[in-house]
């Protein structure tokens, strides 16, 4: 893969960090807005990229990369995106993919129109733990809840509150809770139990009409999935799935998950055992599982994106993109029926 990163902020510093041990990635181009060349120059110093772009139509026409990753403000996902592909390029785009469901439609269809690739890049769905939770799932029997807390205090809800408003905190460019923070447990509940049947958003609204933490509640055939996504507080972070035999449990913010324990019924012991309490209760099985350490919690998705690309695997890059526009649909629903406007 050859690889163009649109953009200068944070995330693109993580993913040019994250992609550097992968030797089936090649950085190729970096763009930036005129006023952000300098930043554009120094990344490209660090990183050894060659080609420096401030036209991304310059870009998209020139650059010997194949694929862009699009890290820009949520409201340019989809512009850059479909450009991009018009012009022949792959896409990983951030999380969220887009702000709209017929958007994502859109991009799906005209990039398996084209025989090319788009991502999104969520890491969840490139991680071990959440590999482990799909083998586990059968273990746990009928499902009966789960719930789900990403709550992180931003580092710009002071300022926010103060009137300078963010990127992130500004719903003209699809920012809030929902769609920065909530979209990782979205991502874990459709990857795991599929399309609910029905989403109700319970937002807490900032002076501005953005959502600064809420509460999703996804409603499957026999149990809910409650998803509660912060950026105005904080609280250790989980993921907790639930059935009639068991439970499995990620302790820790959901988008860095590295671990997980499972607990079950041993179904080989019929007879009751006494807990500590010394209550009578079922014998059962723990597993604890712990992921394999990475480089960057980003740089799987990019090896995994690499190797779709190169093998030109249709199958699983459908699988993604799936699952992806599912849950574009899912922030939607919540948004418009909590009364969020974008």
């Amino acid at each position: 893969m050859k690889l163009a990163f649109i953009g200068t902020g944070k995330i693109i510093g993580d993913a040019l960090f994250a992609v550097e041990p992968v030797e089936t990635i090649e950085r190729t181009a970096i763009f930036a807005r005129p006023h952000s060349r300098k930043k554009a120059e120094d990344l490209a110093a660090q990183y050894q990229i060659p080609e420096i772009y401030t036209d991304y139509g310059q870009l998209l026409e020139e650059t010997a990369a194949d694929t862009v990753y699009i890290g820009l403000i949520n409201s340019a996902h989809y512009p850059y995106a479909k450009e991009a592909l018009f012009h022949g390029k792959n896409v990983i785009l951030e999380k969220p993919f887009t702000g709209f469901y017929e958007e994502a439609k859109e991009l799906q269809q005209i990039a398996e129109e084209k025989k090319l690739f788009i991502f999104e890049a969520i890491t969840i769905l490139h991680n071990e733990v959440f590999d482990e939770m799909k083998k586990n799932l059968r273990k746990l029997g009928t499902l009966r809840m789960a719930l789900c807390n990403y709550s992180q205090y931003s580092s710009r809800y002071d300022a926010y509150l103060e009137g300078d408003v963010a990127h992130s905190f500004d719903p003209e460019y699809y920012g809030g809770a929902l769609y920065d923070i909530n979209v990782y447990n979205i991502h874990y509940c459709v990857g795991l139990f599929g399309k609910p049947l029905d989403v109700e958003y319970y937002p807490n609204i900032g002076p501005n009409g953005v959502d600064v933490s809420g509460t999703l509640v996804m409603r499957y055939d026999g149990f809910s999935a409650v998803c509660t996504g912060t950026k105005d507080s904080d609280s250790p972070g989980f993921i907790s799935v639930q059935g009639e035999k068991g439970w499995m449990k990620i302790d820790s913010k959901p988008n860095i998950a590295d671990a997980l324990t499972t607990t079950y019924a041993d179904e080989n012991v019929k007879e009751k055992v006494r807990d500590a309490a010394g209550a009578m209760v079922r014998a059962t099985i723990t597993e604890n599982y712990k992921a394999p350490g990475k480089h960057h919690r980003m740089t799987q998705e990019f090896i995994d994106f690499a190797r779709v690309i190169d093998e030109k695997d249709y199958e699983t890059a459908h699988e993604f993109l799936t699952e992806t526009v599912t849950v574009v649909g899912v922030l939607e629903k919540a948004r418009t029926k909590a009364g969020i406007k974008f």
